[in-house]
C-alpha cells in the first residue's frame, strides 16, 4: 500500500474507532442516568450528542467498505472500556459526565483538525472526506461547548480526572492507527 492510502486508512480506521467509542461512553452514561440519576434533560442532551455519533460512524463504516479498509481490531476493547468510562462518569454526577464529554471531544476536535490540515496540504483530491471532517469537527466541538455549559471543569481533583481521560484517549487514537 502507497504512503497515500496506508495514511487514508489509518485516518478512516481510527476516525470509525473513535466515533464508535464515543457512541459507547454516551451509551454509558445513559445506562447509568436511566438505573440512578433519572435527570431527562441530561440524558435528552446526551441523546442528542450520541445521535450526531451514529450519523459520524454510518460515514466511517461506509467508508471501510468503500476503501476496504480494515477496521481496528482493537473496537471490543474499546467497546468495554467506553461503555465503563460513560457509566463510570454519569456515577459520579452530572459534573463529571460533562467533564468526560468535553475532555473525550476536546482531543477528538484536535485529532480532526491534525487531518484536516494532513488533508488541505498533501490530499487535495479527498474534498469529500475533509468537508465530512470539517463538519464533523465542529460538531464535536459543539458538544464540548455543551458539555462546557452543563458545568465541565477540571477544578481540584476533576483535573485528575480531565487528565486520565484526555491520555486515554490519545492513547486509543495512537494504537488505533496501526492495529
Amino acid at each position: 500500500m502507497d504512503k497515500k492510502n496506508e495514511q487514508i486508512a489509518e485516518m478512516i480506521r481510527v476516525n470509525h474507532a473513535g466515533e464508535r467509542g464515543a457512541i459507547k461512553i454516551y451509551e454509558g452514561q445513559l445506562k447509568a442516568l436511566q438505573l440512578f440519576n433519572k435527570d431527562p434533560e441530561l440524558q435528552n442532551t446526551i441523546k442528542d450528542m450520541r445521535d450526531h455519533e451514529l450519523e459520524h460512524l454510518e460515514f466511517f463504516e461506509n467508508q471501510i467498505i468503500e476503501r476496504k479498509v480494515r477496521p481496528t481490531a482493537l473496537l471490543p476493547l474499546w467497546d468495554v472500556l467506553g461503555t465503563a468510562l460513560g457509566f463510570g462518569t454519569a456515577l459520579l454526577g452530572k459534573k463529571a459526565t460533562a467533564l468526560c464529554t468535553s475532555a473525550v471531544e476536546e482531543v477528538i476536535g484536535g485529532h480532526y483538525g491534525e487531518q484536516i490540515d494532513i488533508l488541505s496540504k498533501e490530499y487535495k483530491e479527498e474534498k469529500e472526506l475533509k468537508e465530512k471532517f470539517i463538519k464533523f469537527r465542529e460538531e464535536e466541538l459543539e458538544h464540548k461547548n455543551t458539555a462546557e455549559s452543563l458545568g465541565a471543569n477540571n477544578d481540584g481533583l476533576y483535573s485528575i480526572l480531565d487528565i486520565v481521560i484526555k491520555n486515554s484517549s490519545k492513547l486509543a487514537i495512537a494504537i488505533s492507527k496501526k492495529y
